[in-house]
C-alpha cells in the first residue's frame, strides 16, 4: 500500500469568516492486482469455504448435546504423566454453538474479503489455527489441555493482528495484546497452581469436588481467576489491550476476536466461579463482578461515543457490552448468597443470552464496517460519508446491527438487555440494604449505558453511511462482493429472528447446568414472560406490530395535519458531550495558517483527544515506577569486581543475621 495526500477545499461561503478551509487526511491507495494476487485469492477462498464447513459439525454436535443433555469425554495421553482431556455438553456446549454460528458466517463472509486483502498462506492457516484454539478452550477438561488450548489461542490471535508488516500501529498493537494477555495468563496459572496443589488433581470435576469445603481458598481462586480472565474479557481497567488491537486486526479477524475470543474471558470466570469452585458464591463476589460490570459499561460506551475510527468505537462497545453481561453475572451471584434461585436463573440466564446476542451483532458490525474500511480505504468515519447509496446493502445491514446493539425492540439486543434490567430492579427483594442500593445503581448504569449506546450508534451510522461523501474514495465507493453480503445477511436474520422469539434461547439456556437456570420456568416460543418474577409478559410479534403501526403513523400524521413545508437547515447541536469533560478531560489544538493575518485564511488544522483514565492514572504510573527502580537497579552494575564482592558479602550477613 502506498501512501497519498489529499486535501479537500470547502467553497467560501461555507466558512464565511475564514474563506477556504482545507482539510488534510492521508489516504491509501489500492496495489494493483497481479496474476499471482488472483491465484492467491482463490486459494484462501478454497481455504476459508473449507473452515466455514468445518464449523458447521462442532456446532450442530454442541447443539444436539445442549438439547438432550448428552455429555462426552475424549482424553488424549501425551505422556506417562500428562494427559489433555476434552468434554462436552453443558457450558461448553452453549459456547460452542455462538463460535460455530460466527464462525461460519464470518468464513463466509472472508471469501469476499480476502480477495481484496493480501492474505498470505500463514495468515490463513493462523486463522484455522486460532479457530481451532478457540473450540479446544470451550471443550477443555483439564488444566493441561486449557493452558494449551488458551495460549495457543493467544499466540495466533496475536500473529494475526500484527500481521499487517507495513503499519507501525500494528506492531504496537501487538505489543500490547502480547504484554496484557501473557500478564492474565500469569492469573490464570496462578489460580489452576492454587487448584492443584490444594486437591492434588488436574481434572476440573476432581477439583470441584476437592474445593467444596475450601473456604478461604475459594476466594484466592476467584479473585485470581477474575483477573486473569478479565484481562481477556477486557473489564476496565484492564481493557486497554482491546481498542488498539481489534483495529489493527483484519476486519474478519476482529468480528471473531470481538464476537467470540473475548467472550473465552466469560466463559472462564463462569467456569471457575459458578462451576468448579461450586456452592454458594459469598456475597462480595457477586458485589464485585456487578462494580467491575457497571463500571466497564458506562466508561466503555463514553469512550465509544468519542471515537473517530470506526473500528475503535467497535471495540470501546465491545468493553461496554462485556460490562452488561457481568452485570447478569454478579446479579446472579447476589441472588443465589440471598436463597432467590429463581431471580439467580434470570440474571444468569440474561448474561448468558447477551453473550450470545453480542457475537451476532458485533460480528455483524465488525463485518460491515470491514466492508465500509476496504471501500474508502479508511477507518476514519468523518472521511467516510455518503455511503449508503453506493453500499445500500452493507448500509442496510449495519443498520440492523446499530439498531440491535441500542437495545431497540423487536431485535435481540433488547431482549437480552431487558430481563438483565428486570433482574437488576429485582433486587430490591434481596435483604441486605446495601446490597439493594448496589443493584439499583448497577439499573441506573444501565439504563445510562443504553441511552449513550444510542448516541454513538446513531452517529456511527449517520457520519459512515448518511450525508455527503467527505473523500474521493468515498465518492468511488462499490457494493461488497455476494460472499460478503450473505455472511452479514445471516447474522441480521439472526438479529431479528433471536429477538423476535426469545422464548427458544432461554429454553436452551435453562438446559445449561449452572446453579439457576434449572429453577428457570418453561417459556412459551414467542412470549417474553417471566412467570413469578415479571408481573407481565410482552409478546415480541404483537410489539412488533404495534412499533410498525407506530413508526407509519409518525411518518404519515405531520404530512397528513401539515401538508408540505419548507426544509430549514439548521447547523446540528454538538455540546452534549461537554457534560463529561470531569471524564473525558480533552485537549483541544487549533492551528491556523494565514495568507495576510487575520482575514484571510489559508488552512485551519483542528485536532481534539481524550485523556484514557485508566492509561493515565493506572499504567502510567505504574510504568514509570518500574523505570525508576530499573534505573536505580542499573547503577548496582558498576563493572567493579570488588563491589559485587561486597554484595555478595552484605547477602551472607543479612542471612546469617535472619536465620540466626
Amino acid at each position: 500500500m502506498t501512501g497519498a495526500f489529499l486535501r479537500i477545499k470547502l467553497p467560501p461561503t461555507f466558512f464565511s469568516f475564514y474563506g477556504n478551509l482545507s482539510i488534510a487526511f492521508e489516504m491509501e491507495t489500492d496495489r494493483p492486482e497481479t496474476a499471482s494476487s488472483k491465484t492467491t485469492g482463490k486459494l484462501s477462498s478454497a481455504c476459508y469455504l473449507l473452515c466455514a464447513a468445518g464449523c458447521l459439525f462442532p456446532g450442530l454436535l454442541a447443539l444436539r448435546d445442549l438439547l438432550l443433555g448428552y455429555s462426552w469425554h475424549v482424553s488424549l495421553p501425551l505422556s506417562g504423566v500428562l494427559t489433555l482431556s476434552f468434554r462436552g455438553g453443558g457450558l461448553s456446549a452453549y459456547f460452542v454453538v455462538i463460535l460455530s454460528i460466527l464462525g461460519f458466517c464470518v468464513s463466509v463472509y472472508s471469501v469476499g474479503y480476502a480477495r481484496h486483502s493480501s492474505a498470505s498462506w500463514p495468515s490463513l492457516l493462523l486463522y484455522g489455527i486460532f479457530v481451532s484454539s478457540m473450540y479446544a478452550v470451550f471443550y477443555s477438561a483439564n488444566i493441561p489441555a486449557f493452558l494449551v488450548s488458551w495460549e495457543t489461542m493467544s499466540l495466533s490471535s496475536y500473529f494475526l493482528v500484527v500481521s499487517d508488516t507495513k503499519n507501525p500501529e500494528s506492531a504496537r498493537a501487538g505489543l500490547l495484546y502480547a504484554v496484557m494477555t501473557h500478564i492474565g495468563t500469569a492469573f490464570i496459572m496462578a489460580a489452576f497452581m492454587v487448584m492443584y496443589f490444594a486437591t492434588g488433581s488436574l481434572e476440573f470435576t476432581a477439583i470441584k469436588a476437592g474445593l467444596s469445603g475450601a473456604g478461604g481458598l475459594r476466594s484466592v481462586i476467584f479473585v485470581l481467576a477474575l483477573t486473569g480472565f478479565g484481562t481477556k474479557a477486557g473489564i476496565i481497567p484492564l481493557h486497554t489491550w482491546l481498542p488498539r488491537a481489534h483495529p489493527a486486526a483484519p476486519s474478519n479477524v476482529s468480528a471473531l476476536m470481538s464476537g467470540v475470543m473475548i467472550k473465552s474471558g466469560i466463559y472462564g470466570i463462569l467456569l471457575v466461579s459458578l462451576d468448579i469452585l461450586g456452592g454458594q458464591p459469598t456475597l462480595w463476589w457477586g458485589v464485585a463482578v456487578l462494580s467491575a460490570g457497571a463500571v466497564s459499561s458506562v466508561m466503555g460506551i463514553m469512550h465509544a461515543l468519542m471515537e473517530r475510527d470506526i473500528k475503535r468505537l467497535l471495540a470501546y462497545s465491545s468493553v461496554e457490552n462485556v460490562g452488561i453481561i457481568l452485570l447478569g453475572i454478579g446479579a446472579s451471584m447476589i441472588f443465589s448468597f440471598n436463597n432467590l434461585p429463581s431471580l439467580a436463573g434470570l440474571a444468569l440466564a440474561a448474561a448468558l443470552y447477551h453473550v450470545f446476542n453480542h457475537a451476532v451483532f458485533k460480528g455483524l458490525l465488525f463485518m460491515g464496517a470491514g466492508s465500509a474500511v476496504h471501500a474508502t480505504g479508511t477507518k476514519n468515519m468523518e472521511e467516510m460519508g455518503g455511503l449508503i447509496k453506493r453500499m445500500p446493502w452493507t448500509g442496510l445491514f449495519f443498520l440492523v446491527g446499530s439498531v440491535a446493539i441500542c437495545a431497540l425492540p423487536p431485535f435481540n439486543g433488547f431482549m437480552s438487555e431487558w430481563l438483565t434490567f428486570q433482574s437488576l430492579i429485582m433486587g430490591i427483594k434481596t435483604s441486605v440494604v446495601l446490597t439493594k442500593t448496589f443493584m439499583l445503581l448497577a439499573g441506573a448504569a444501565l439504563a445510562l449505558t443504553g441511552a449513550l449506546a444510542a448516541s454513538s450508534f446513531v452517529k456511527a451510522f449517520g457520519i459512515t453511511f448518511l450525508g455527503v461523501p467527505r473523500s474521493q474514495k468515498a465518492e468511488g465507493a462499490h457494493e461488497s462482493s455476494a460472499s460478503m453480503l450473505l455472511g452479514m445477511g445471516i447474522l441480521s436474520l439472526l438479529c431479528l429472528l433471536l429477538g423476535i422469539f426469545p422464548g427458544y434461547m432461554l429454553r436452551l439456556i435453562s438446559n445449561i447446568p449452572l446453579p439457576g437456570l434449572g429453577s428457570l420456568p418453561q417459556f412459551t416460543p414467542g412470549a417474553f414472560a417471566v412467570t413469578g418474577v415479571a408481573s407481565s409478559g410482552v409478546l415480541p410479534i404483537v410489539l412488533l406490530g404495534a412499533l410498525l403501526a407506530g413508526a407509519a403513523f409518525v411518518f404519515a400524521f405531520p404530512r397528513l395535519a401539515g401538508g408540505r413545508r419548507k426544509t430549514t437547515k439548521t447547523d446540528p447541536w454538538d455540546c452534549g458531550s461537554r457534560i463529561f469533560k470531569k471524564i473525558y478531560k480533552p485537549r483541544k489544538e487549533v492551528r491556523i495558517e494565514y495568507i495576510v493575518k487575520p482575514f484571510f485564511t489559508r488552512e485551519i488544522e483542528y485536532r481534539s483527544e481524550i485523556t484514557p483514565l485508566a492509561e493515565a492514572y493506572f499504567y502510567r504510573p505504574f510504568v514509570r515506577a518500574l523505570h525508576n527502580v530499573a534505573h536505580f537497579a542499573k547503577r548496582l552494575q558498576s563493572g567493579n569486581l570488588q563491589l559485587y564482592l561486597g554484595y555478595i558479602l552484605g547477602t551472607l550477613v543479612v542471612l546469617l543475621v535472619v536465620w540466626g
